[in-house]
């Protein structure tokens, strides 16, 4: 409407003119609503309440004679009750756009102040003291203003004569030299990452080579053993006929060898053992012939003798028994080769070797001796009888009659 004045949310409006006022003020304050404005009697004003910043730049001097420039910058805005409202508009309503110059030349009044009692090192440290102060110590005139500070931050301090500079030139140099023992350690570490890296890197080539290379050995394998597959199972199946054959030839040759040994060796073996046993029976025979013979001379030999002597002995007594048998020892020799030739023409088996022929040719002269000894006893004793003389002994002429028997 023409006559109703609404202010913004940031703004209060100033009636003046109106008799009714709710506050100990000439005029009346309307926030946050609207109002009737009457023509000619009545006339409204706007005042801004937004936020409002100021800059500070000041050459100060601390309380060790430094000359420092610090720039700082104070956020403010006029105070949101009636009593702030009213001492504000009563100062800065018809300069507005001068509020943060007047402001700022109030902060920097007390920056200058609160500086010039502390020292640099403070300063530097506990800037947040130096804003805490300058605003409590700016609070009393700031309320006179209407005006509510939010915020006060110095923001550089700038050092003509280089203390700073060189109040920080050892921390510099520390933090310079901690910088690169940080910034080695820092290579050196990522240096030995890298080698980590590139030996990790190396291993997992290898572990991938050789695994690739046994992959493919396995796969060259494979193949090769598909390849060799049907050779190796003809080369097996000519093995299995090579082996059964020289069984078989093992066998033909056994069963040849037994042949042999039944055809030709045993029957060799046996004439040949035929043989010798036959050579054995004519050595042994001809032996026993040549024993036979000699001790048949022996005995021969040996009876001639005897009967030379039993023929001396008779013939000097007149005995003629012994002429008898001296016939029958004359003819003994004979009787005696009779009986060899019969030997040894006989088909006689020696068990006892020499021993044997001896026990033979004994045997043949015994009986020999026998039928002279029997001769001796009885079938010579009647002619000897008949011949006896008067005394019993034989004639003188027995050796004539010897002669004339014979």
């Amino acid at each position: 409407m023409l006559f109703w004045h609404v202010p913004a949310p940031n703004e209060a409006m100033l009636i003046s003119g109106s008799k009714r006022q709710a506050q100990d003020t000439q005029f009346r304050i309307v926030t946050g609503h609207g109002s009737f404005v009457l023509p000619i009697k009545q006339k409204a004003r706007m005042l801004s309440l937004a936020l409002r910043e100021a800059e500070i730049i000041e050459d100060c001097v601390t309380q060790q004679g430094i000359r420092l420039n610090v720039r700082a910058v104070t956020v403010f805005k006029v105070g949101d009750d009636a009593v702030s409202i009213a001492n504000a508009a009563r100062r800065f309503l018809a300069e507005q756009d001068r509020m943060q110059e007047l402001v700022g030349r109030i902060f920097a009044g007390h920056l200058r102040s609160i500086i010039g009692g502390l020292t640099v090192e403070q300063i530097i440290r506990e800037r947040d003291r130096v804003a805490q102060e300058v605003k409590a110590g700016s609070h009393s005139e700031m309320e006179k203003l209407g005006i509510v500070v939010d915020a006060l931050q110095i923001q550089e301090i700038n050092d003509a004569t280089g203390y700073i500079n060189n109040l920080a030139a050892p921390h510099a140099a520390a933090v310079a030299s901690q910088a690169r023992i940080a910034q080695a350690k820092a290579d050196q570490e990522a240096t030995e990452r890298e080698q980590q890296a590139a030996a990790l890197k190396f291993e997992y080539e290898r572990d991938t080579a050789i695994k690739r290379a046994g992959f493919l050995a396995e796969t060259e394998q494979s193949n090769a053993r598909a390849a060799q597959a049907g050779p190796l199972a003809q080369a097996r199946a000519s093995q299995e006929v090579i082996e059964e054959q020289t069984a078989l030839a093992q066998r033909e040759a056994q069963l040849a060898a037994q042949r042999l040994e039944a055809e030709v060796r045993r029957p060799a073996d046996a004439e040949a053992y035929r043989q010798r046993t036959l050579a054995e029976a004519a050595r042994d025979q001809a032996k026993f012939e040549a024993d036979g013979s000699a001790y048949a001379e022996r005995t021969l030999a040996q009876a001639q003798a005897d009967a030379n002597s039993v023929r001396a002995a008779s013939l000097k007594d007149g005995n003629q028994e012994l002429i008898a048998a001296n016939r029958i020892v004359e003819n003994l020799p004979a009787l005696t080769e009779a009986a060899s030739r019969g030997i040894a023409g006989a088909n006689v088996t020696v068990l006892n070797g020499t021993d044997g022929v001896n026990e033979m040719a004994a045997s043949l002269v015994g009986q020999g001796m026998a039928i002279l000894n029997s001769l001796q006893s009885g079938g010579g004793t009647p002619n000897a009888k008949q011949n006896q003389g008067p005394n019993g002994k034989g004639a003188t002429h027995l050796h004539d009659g010897h002669r004339a028997d014979h």
